[in-house]
């Protein structure tokens, strides 16, 4: 049980909503235009927590150190602002946990390393995002996670102390962001994990496998 929170902050790909879908579609268009054969959504699904780096690996097999990575992102980056929203929606049970953190009078937010451009669209599009108390692109500090930069101004903009603070994500970064932010951890199980991913390994101060398991661990300041 954590004790004393005031709010929660959430990861937003892999925690809050489901992006896979429209992150794949993005980097399979650029296979269909070269006329490479379609790869299925279960194969970018896992590298979706990686962005663009992870859904180029699964298209072309490429790293950032490819002389073409740089071309190919901003080339994946046109294609994924298309269709930013045609099938992306947010995780089962995250609009009820939520609705439920308000009742407790708890503060919610959102801390990626999505940049601006991608977040805020998404972000002020969708109904659930209209509470949420402060939104923190991965360049909206000079640092993205696993620096604690991003979490530290969520806080600040919230009005609480990092302490008084949940971090949920299903990314080993956010992890280290949260705790290097000085904010108990969640590790969210059922998110992208990424491929070999050892969750417990981590070092968070709790799991869950469903959003609304989140409850069981949160006592109001």
């Amino acid at each position: 049980m954590f004790r004393s929170v005031r709010a929660v902050l959430f990861d937003l790909d892999g925690t809050l909503i489901d992006s896979a879908p429209d992150l794949g579609a993005a980097a399979d268009r650029m296979r269909q235009l070269r006329g490479m054969a379609s790869l299925p959504l279960n194969r970018y699904r896992p590298m979706t927590g990686s962005g663009a780096r992870g859904m180029l690996q699964v298209a072309f097999g490429i790293t950032p150190a490819h002389a073409d990575y740089g071309s190919l992102k901003e080339e994946f980056f046109t294609h994924y602002t298309e269709c930013l929203l045609q099938r992306t929606q947010p995780f089962l049970e995250v609009q009820q946990l939520v609705e439920v953190l308000r009742e407790r009078g708890l503060a919610w937010g959102v801390v990626t390393n999505k940049s601006e451009r991608f977040t805020l669209p998404i972000t002020r599009a969708m109904p659930l995002f209209s509470t949420a108390a402060a939104i923190v692109s991965g360049d909206t500090t000079p640092h993205a996670k696993p620096h604690p930069a991003p979490l530290l101004e969520a806080a600040r903009r919230m009005s609480v102390s990092p302490a008084e603070c949940v971090y949920v994500g299903d990314d080993e970064r956010d992890i280290v962001a949260g705790r290097a932010a000085g904010m108990r951890t969640v590790a969210a199980r059922y998110g992208y994990l990424g491929a070999g991913a050892d969750v417990a390994a981590w070092g968070a101060n709790a799991e869950v496998t469903s959003p609304l398991e989140l409850l069981n661990f949160l006592e109001v300041a």
